[in-house]
C-alpha cells in the first residue's frame, strides 16, 4: 500500500520514501509514500524526478501507485523524489477551477457537471444542458471569477460517505470514508485530485468554447496563468488582424463582417462570370467538333482548369445536343464526366466503370459525374477510355 501524500500536502514539492518493489528491471518502482500524484479523475499524471532518473508516468493500481521512469533505477532504496512543481500547479489551479465551474453552472442554471477532461492547452467540462447562450457563459465567468476574487478558503476533509452524501455536489457511488474537497459556501465535491488553498490562487477563470455533445454541451475553460497566456495570444492574434485591416480592435469585428460579405458577393458574382465563361467555351468547343459517325460530339477539356471550372464545363457540355465530354484537373488528379440527355448513357455508371479498372473512385447523375484516380498515368487512360466508349445519339 502506498500512503499517497499529496491527499493532506498539495503544496509537498518533495519527499523521501523507501522503495518497496521493482519490477520491469527497476523502470517501475513502488515506495512506501509518494506525493506523485497518478493519472485519475480526468487530471494527469504529476513528472519529476525519483534519484536522478525521470519519471515519466505515475500509474494508479488501487491501492499501490507504481512510478515509470524513463530509465532503470539501480540506487539505494532510500530515495528521494521530486515533483515537477511548474506542472503540478498549472493542474491544481485547472482542477480547483473546474470544481469552482462545476458549482456555479450547478447553482446558477441547475446544469450538473457530467465529465470532465483536462488537457496540456485546453480543459473542457461537459454538462448536461440543452444549449449555453453566450450571455449565460459570460454569466457564469463573472459569477467564477468573482468567488476567486473572495478567496474563499478551499479545504480537504476525511468524512463517512453516508454522512457527507446530502451536501456533495454530486453523488460518489462510494462507500466508507471519502476525501471531500469543499469551496466554502459554494462546492462540496468527493475528490481525490489535488487542489489550492485558496480560490484567489486559481487567478482567473477563461471560457471558450460551446460544442454540443448529443445531449449535453462541451465548454472549453483554462485557469490561473494558462487562461493569462491564452489571453494573451488571442489579442496577439486580434491585434495582428486589426493592423492588416488598419483599424482599432473595436472595429475589426464589423470590418470582418464586412469583408465577408463582400466576399460572399464576390464568389456569387464569379459562380455566374465561370458559367458563363464555360458556356460560352463548350459551345465554341462544340461548334469546332464535328460528330463521329454516331452522330456523337466528344469533346475533351483543356489542360489548366480549376475544379470549379471544369465542372461548370461540364454541365454545359450536358446541356448541348448529342455529347459526351471529359476532362481532368491534373494537380489532384480529379476527373468530370458530361454526356446530354440524348444520348442513352449515364454519366455517373460511365465513369463508375471506368474507374474501377485503375482503383479510382467516383460517380454521379446520369448527366454529369466527377471522381479521381489514384496515380497520375491514369488520368489520361480514364479519360480515353469515357471518350472512346460507344456511344448512339437519339434520332430527333
Amino acid at each position: 500500500m502506498t500512503t499517497r501524500l499529496y491527499y493532506t500536502d498539495t503544496y509537498l514539492r518533495a519527499f523521501d520514501a523507501t522503495i518497496v518493489e521493482r519490477a520491469e528491471g527497476g523502470r517501475r518502482l513502488y515506495l512506501d509514500q509518494s506525493a506523485f500524484y497518478p493519472t485519475s479523475g480526468g487530471q494527469p499524471n504529476d513528472l519529476g524526478t525519483l534519484g536522478d532518473v525521470a519519471v515519466v508516468d505515475v500509474v494508479d493500481e488501487d491501492e499501490r501507485v507504481a512510478h515509470v521512469l524513463a530509465e532503470p533505477y539501480t540506487g539505494p532504496d532510500a530515495v528521494r523524489g521530486a515533483i515537477d512543481w511548474a506542472r503540478r500547479w498549472d493542474y491544481v489551479q485547472q482542477h480547483t477551477g473546474q470544481h469552482l465551474l462545476s458549482g456555479t453552472f450547478d447553482a446558477l442554471f441547475d446544469w450538473p457537471t457530467v465529465s470532465v477532461h483536462f488537457g496540456d492547452v485546453m480543459s473542457t467540462l461537459e454538462i448536461r444542458a440543452s444549449a449555453v447562450s453566450p450571455k449565460q457563459l459570460r454569466r457564469a465567468e463573472e459569477h467564477a471569477n468573482a468567488l476567486i476574487a473572495e478567496n474563499r478558503p478551499v479545504t480537504v476533509t476525511f468524512e463517512d460517505a453516508m454522512a457527507v452524501a446530502p451536501r456533495l455536489r454530486r453523488p460518489s457511488g462510494r462507500t466508507g470514508m471519502l476525501r471531500v474537497v469543499t469551496i466554502e459556501g459554494h462546492d462540496v465535491s468527493a475528490c481525490g485530485g489535488t487542489h489550492v488553498r485558496a480560490t484567489g490562487e486559481i487567478g482567473v477563470i477563461l471560457l471558450r468554447r460551446v460544442e454540443k455533445i448529443r445531449d449535453n454541451v462541451r465548454i472549453e475553460f483554462t485557469c490561473g496563468a494558462r487562461a493569462i497566456r491564452r489571453a494573451r495570444a488571442d489579442y496577439d492574434v486580434l491585434s495582428g488582424v486589426a493592423e492588416r485591416l488598419s483599424a482599432a480592435i473595436d472595429e475589426v469585428p464589423h470590418l470582418v463582417q464586412t469583408r465577408v460579405d463582400d466576399a460572399k458577393a464576390l464568389a456569387a458574382v464569379n459562380r455566374k462570370l465561370t458559367e458563363e465563361v464555360a458556356a460560352f467555351r463548350a459551345r465554341a468547343q462544340w461548334d469546332a467538333t464535328p460528330p463521329g459517325a454516331d452522330g456523337v460530339r466528344r469533346l475533351r477539356a483543356s489542360d489548366g482548369m480549376s475544379a470549379d471550372e471544369l465542372r461548370a464545363w461540364a454541365a454545359a457540355c450536358a446541356a448541348l445536343p448529342a455529347t459526351v465530354a471529359a476532362g481532368a484537373v491534373r494537380s489532384t488528379r480529379t476527373l468530370a464526366v458530361a454526356i446530354s440527355a440524348d444520348i442513352g448513357a449515364n454519366a455517373g455508371a460511365v465513369l463508375k466503370d471506368a474507374l474501377q479498372s485503375v482503383g479510382g473512385r467516383g460517380g454521379g447523375s446520369p448527366r454529369t459525374a466527377q471522381g479521381s484516380v489514384p496515380e497520375d498515368a491514369h488520368v489520361d487512360a480514364v479519360l480515353t477510355t469515357v471518350l472512346t466508349a460507344p456511344y448512339a445519339a437519339k434520332q430527333a
